[in-house]
């Protein structure tokens, strides 16, 4: 009898080495929101004070080449007028078409750089912002992992994404498994006692739009783009 009874122990004891194995291996899934730590993010909004601080800038200096530009169209209408007076002789007339002429010729050069202006300053501004969320999504992962591997995570998976089309990364999850608001509090571990105020976008600032930006224009004449 004791031979059949050791035998069913050893198969007890495989049994349960088995099932402590299990249980021991069986995964731990943790959610969290990049999206909304990003957005919240101390030096998110430090950056977006920063661009819009810059953005104001360019935006002063485009009133300017405006300005400008605007001032050389005065000056060519005066020039044309002149061209075109019946009081003045044909020589004066020539005079005048040929300095309107030079004039208009600075006004497509004004031009040319005003549209320059523009395109640098919203590249410039673009790449700066996405330069920064690059760095800070892969600073905010880092804590996400550290705190995941605390509670004893094997995954943990960002609720924030939309997937190729269009829907959430995660239809479903028990609310006890998200630590973003864990996350939020190791990362505001190192915030500054004071900061900037919240904006309400976390998209770059730009510059105008192309069909926002002020034109230098010339009555009677369709302006080159």
């Amino acid at each position: 009898m004791k031979k059949p009874i050791q035998s069913i122990l050893a198969v007890a004891a495989v049994a349960f080495s088995v099932l402590t194995t299990h249980a021991q291996t069986a995964p731990k899934i943790l959610v969290v929101d990049v999206a909304k730590l990003f957005d919240s993010h101390y030096k998110t909004q430090e950056q977006q004070a920063k661009l819009q601080a810059d953005e104001a800038k360019a935006q002063e200096q485009l009133a300017q080449i405006t300005k400008e530009g605007n001032t050389l169209v005065e000056q060519f209408k005066e020039l044309d007028e002149q061209a075109k007076s019946p009081a003045a002789s044909a020589e004066a007339k020539a005079k005048a078409q040929g300095e309107a002429q030079k004039k208009y010729d600075e006004i497509q050069q004004k031009r040319g750089e005003q549209n320059s202006f523009v395109q640098n300053t919203r590249t410039t501004l673009q790449q700066r912002f996405q330069t920064f969320k690059t760095l800070m999504v892969e600073e905010i992962a880092k804590v996400a992992v550290e705190v995941a591997k605390k509670k004893g995570a094997t995954f943990l998976i960002d609720k924030s994404g939309p997937t190729l089309i269009g829907v959430s990364n995660v239809l479903y999850f028990d609310p006890s498994l998200d630590i973003t608001e864990e996350v939020m509090a190791g990362i505001n571990k190192d915030r500054p006692a004071v900061t900037p105020t919240p904006v309400t976008s976390t998209a770059p600032a730009a510059a105008p739009a192309a069909s926002e930006t002020p034109k230098i224009t010339v009555p009677g004449i369709t302006p080159s783009k």
